[in-house]
């Protein structure tokens, strides 16, 4: 088929969450489009969409709905015509999308590592006991509490300049950030260091970057084939596979990670009681075409021993 490429007459329009973090996506996803079919920035129009989940900062998540929060309304727009593609953290993606829409581009990961950020501190073996930590991740605060069950855990919302100056201002003596979030940002002054995968498992699709577009719009399919980073995509079958098994959302504290090792993908999953009281971890190996196999065979395995109510409130 003949791609018909976006001008500055009719510009492709890529709809965003408004934070710094979701702007700087867009931007690469705009540049990357530029380069691949050597088009002026002005064919592109990155359409800001305010959403839920950036509009209430002061509950959890879980409270007001959980991850939809952060796509509904951008969804709502690619759907109706208002935009042609939506650029996402893939860690805020629910693992199904909307009838008429999918899910199939994805650019080069960046870490995948969480960062631990304190002005004073390095590592989490260095907090005193019942020290005050900040996160507003159900994930992170169950990997610390099973860890460190001393710790004292804070509600910590907001994006990465928000819980900076929250940080700042005393409220807790550390939080947790995503490195890929600090890198994007260029935020080489935050007091963060990384923390090994091995200590903390991160959450699925961290690092990554997806973007949606309507099923029916097959030029937009062939403009966004020719990004498609097919390593970090064979990867988020894996984890995205694994996280669907076990109908993860905001509310369960489930991570997980696919690395590769040429034709071998290797996955790690665990899943953790919300007070962190107990962890459940496995791995397995093979084949990058089983990856969503293995996910799903991971996630089988992890649910079959964690039995009924691991992941209750009460």
């Amino acid at each position: 088929m003949t791609v018909h490429l976006p001008t500055p007459d009719s510009p492709l329009k890529i709809g965003t969450r408004g934070s710094p973090l979701a702007m700087a996506q867009a931007y690469e996803t705009r540049s990357r489009l530029m380069q691949a079919f050597d088009l002026p920035e002005d064919a592109f129009e990155i359409v800001v969409i305010k959403v839920t989940g950036d509009a209430i900062q002061d509950r959890p998540l879980k409270e007001i709905g959980g991850k939809g929060l952060f796509t509904r309304e951008i969804e709502e727009d690619l759907l109706s015509g208002k935009i042609d593609i939506a650029v996402h953290s893939m860690k805020d993606m629910p693992t199904l999308q909307p009838e008429g829409l999918i899910l199939d581009t994805y650019l080069p990961r960046e870490d995948v590592r969480d960062a631990f950020v304190s002005p004073t501190l390095t590592r989490i073996a260095d907090l005193a006991k019942g020290a005050v930590v900040g996160t507003s991740s159900l994930r992170r605060k169950a990997q610390l509490l099973n860890r460190r069950p001393d710790l004292q855990v804070v509600e910590f919302r907001g994006n990465v300049q928000t819980r900076l100056k929250k940080l700042a201002d005393g409220v807790a003596e550390c939080t947790f950030l995503a490195s890929a979030g600090l890198n994007r940002l260029k935020l080489a002054d935050v007091p963060a260091t990384p923390i090994d995968a091995d200590d903390m498992l991160p959450a699925v699709a961290q690092g990554a970057i997806g973007i949606e577009r309507r099923i029916s719009d097959d030029n937009t399919a062939a403009l966004l084939a020719a990004i498609h980073h097919s390593d970090t995509g064979n990867r988020l079958a894996a984890e995205r596979s694994f996280l669907l098994t076990l109908d993860g959302s905001c509310e369960t504290p489930i991570a997980g990670l696919a690395e590769l090792d040429g034709s071998t993908i290797h996955l790690r999953g665990e899943v953790l009681r919300p007070d962190g009281s107990k962890a459940l971890a496995d791995r397995r190996s093979g084949p990058v075409s089983t990856g969503a196999e293995m996910g799903r065979d991971l996630a089988q395995d992890l649910l079959s021993r964690a039995g009924p109510n691991f992941f209750d409130w009460h």
